[in-house]
């Protein structure tokens, strides 16, 4: 695993100054080698720090160690930032296991969201359907599964810039819907 920044270090979503934190965690193994530098990830905390929240670099896992490594971020909820996004595995690829990693410890799961995604990539991009993809939450954290292509992760960063606001609202206790 090879970590550009200070990742799992979050305090529950909550910085001082009441900022809200996020995380992005890369799937790649040629990656995690150093072998080629890891775009899509970038692309995803730029975008979120663009919106205010505190995310260090992204984190760099080879995806055979991504099932462990994600699972056990995952089963320590408190622990979480208030949004993590991850980049690759979501192929079709033997050792492709974000999404089913994710899925077992969503709380709730938001389908429109990966709905909207999945007929967003189609329309340029065909083969964006062979994708998997899971969104929802884990106790107060929105987690997002996004592939690891700088275009599956523009697609998905579209899909969640008019929504992110309200995400953040709702997991922080905003639960005012006028």
């Amino acid at each position: 695993m090879s970590s550009q920044g200070t990742g799992g270090q979050s305090t529950g979503g909550q910085c001082t100054g009441g900022q809200s934190t996020a995380e992005v965690i890369v799937a790649s193994t040629r990656a995690a080698s150093g072998e080629y530098e890891d775009r899509s990830g970038a692309l995803a905390v730029a975008w979120l720090r663009d919106r205010g929240f505190e995310v260090p670099e992204a984190i760099i896992v080879a995806d055979k160690d991504m099932s462990g490594y994600l699972g056990q971020r995952l089963a320590d909820p408190a622990r979480l930032p208030r949004i993590l996004l991850t980049t690759g595995g979501t192929g079709l690829a033997a050792d492709d296991r974000s999404v089913e990693t994710v899925r077992p410890y969503l709380d709730k799961e938001l389908p429109g969201v990966m709905m909207e995604f999945f007929r967003r990539g189609a329309q340029s991009v065909p083969t964006a359907v062979l994708s998997g993809g899971v969104a929802g939450t884990v106790g107060r954290t929105f987690v997002m599964t996004l592939p690891g292509s700088t275009g599956g992760v523009k697609d998905g960063l579209a899909v969640l810039e008019p929504l992110i606001e309200h995400i953040v609202a709702m997991l922080e206790g905003n639960t005012n819907h006028d």
